[in-house]
């Protein structure tokens, strides 16, 4: 209940945003999950074309958040929300009659494109709509996302054993509704005037030290949510024997969101402020890999006395990464937009998508690599060690950050004028006087933390 009131309370805009981002993954979930599986069994098609064209899809999608960000600054959030949904909708038709490689290709590329284009376009929106209330606005975008990808799977999973191709053009149809939804309802916000050329602008969010530091200092948290989708369901199949072990943790994760995601924002803003807690919810995070250390080394299970109580444990681990997640996702984007002057946005929230993308992409193949030497060295432990590692690694990075007073977020008044000289003041001074920092970027978070 106090979810929904929440939402009443926002602004119509808002609200129009959060049933977007509902249909958007919604529409994702009907078809993505089931893509592999398509090409590979139903076409025939090499375990080598499916790693193609789902990595021109991730490539597409991660290298062009930048484009996607910037023409949010220039042409306005909406007009690239509405290009995206509409070009997802091609994308996902084409992938209704991708009985070719190239076709395939071409459906991969541009549904990558078209969220390249709407993700950063949809945060810049509600950043500026949200006004100081970010971390709550993002909570609930969360919410909307979770209810859209559990209503996505389930649908795509009925419709599947149908025929995918009905999963494709049911995906391209919601798509082609909230394309039409959003050029009639969608109210249009006032674009900024007066932009620098596009290669001054990105040099000036590139120059930005205090951005790229919390930028790669929060890398660890995306590296670990994707091992929602990998080390977490290779581990949950293995040591239960049972190959639903993966939509189990899934749902237990995705009900628990539901339930507490925006609760947890507002109590964490009302106790000195979500960035407090950042990183905390990291190396929170960065817990959830250490029940699996109770059963990583169990022989197989021999009956359901020994599936329960595995099952149990890393349902455990997927709801401290869950939890983590709630307390730390939405007060790091509540605060991307604070680091530079507001017409910048878009390109701010577009490079940090880029970052992170590369930065997930990269810590996969390091954790696929440490479980291919883990499973040889009989060192099943290994993994888990590893993410641990990286998520109190990151956390401590976000928290050092913080309490240097060198991120741009209000903070809790000082002890004493001299205390907060000395936790912040010689940290921060030293990261504008870096070379390439924009003057003005830190003049605008300044203003915004009085």
């Amino acid at each position: 209940m106090r979810t929904l009131r929440a939402v009443r309370e926002c602004p119509l805009a808002l609200r129009l945003l959060f049933i977007n981002q509902c249909g958007i993954d919604a529409g994702f979930y009907l078809l993505i999950p089931f893509l592999a599986t398509y090409i590979g069994h139903d076409l025939g098609m090499s375990a080598a074309v499916v790693g193609l064209v789902l990595g021109v899809r991730n490539l597409s999608q991660q290298g062009m958040y930048i484009i996607g960000g910037t023409a949010a600054d220039r042409l306005g959030p909406r007009v690239v929300i509405i290009a995206g949904c509409a070009l997802r909708t091609v994308g996902f038709t084409l992938f209704s009659f991708g009985h070719s490689l190239p076709l395939l290709l071409a459906a991969s590329g541009i549904s990558g494109l078209a969220a390249a284009l709407f993700y950063p376009a949809v945060r810049s929106y509600v950043s500026h709509e949200s006004g100081e209330r970010k971390a709550e606005a993002f909570a609930l975008l969360n919410v909307f996302a979770t209810i859209g990808s559990l209503v996505g799977l389930l649908a795509g999973s009925v419709l599947y054993l149908t025929d995918f191709r009905i999963c494709a053009l049911t995906a391209a149809g919601l798509f082609a509704a909230l394309t039409v939804a959003q050029a009639f309802v969608l109210p249009a916000r006032e674009v900024s005037a007066g932009h620098d050329p596009i290669v001054r602008e990105l040099r000036e969010v590139l120059g930005n030290r205090r951005f790229l530091c919390f930028a790669f200092a929060t890398t660890g948290m995306f590296i670990m949510e994707n091992q929602l989708y990998m080390l977490l369901p290779h581990g949950a199949q293995r040591v239960s024997g049972w190959g639903g072990a993966e939509a189990v943790l899934l749902s237990a994760g995705a009900v628990a969101n539901l339930l507490f995601q925006f609760r947890i924002t507002r109590s964490l803003e009302q106790r000195g402020g979500g960035m407090r807690w950042v990183g905390a919810g990291i190396a929170v995070i960065g817990l959830g890999f250490v029940p699996p250390l109770l059963v990583c080394d169990a022989s197989p299970p021999r009956g359901a006395g020994d599936v329960v109580p595995r099952l149990l444990v890393m349902i455990s681990a997927s709801l401290l990464l869950y939890f983590g997640g709630m307390v730390a996702y939405p007060p790091v984007l509540g605060l991307i937009p604070r680091f530079g002057r507001e017409r910048l946005t878009g390109t701010y929230f577009g490079l940090f998508y880029v970052l992170s993308g590369a930065t997930a992409a990269g810590g996969n193949a390091v954790i696929g690599w440490v479980m291919d030497v883990g499973e040889r060295t009989g060192r099943a432990w290994l993994p888990w060690v590893s993410c641990l590692c990286f998520g109190l690694v990151s956390g401590g990075a976000v928290a050092w950050l913080y309490r240097t007073r060198a991120l741009p977020c209000p903070y809790p008044e000082a002890g004493s004028a001299a205390e907060a000289a000395v936790q912040g003041g010689a940290v921060q001074d030293a990261l504008r006087m870096l070379p390439g920092q924009p003057r003005v970027t830190d003049d605008a978070a300044d203003r915004r933390t009085g």
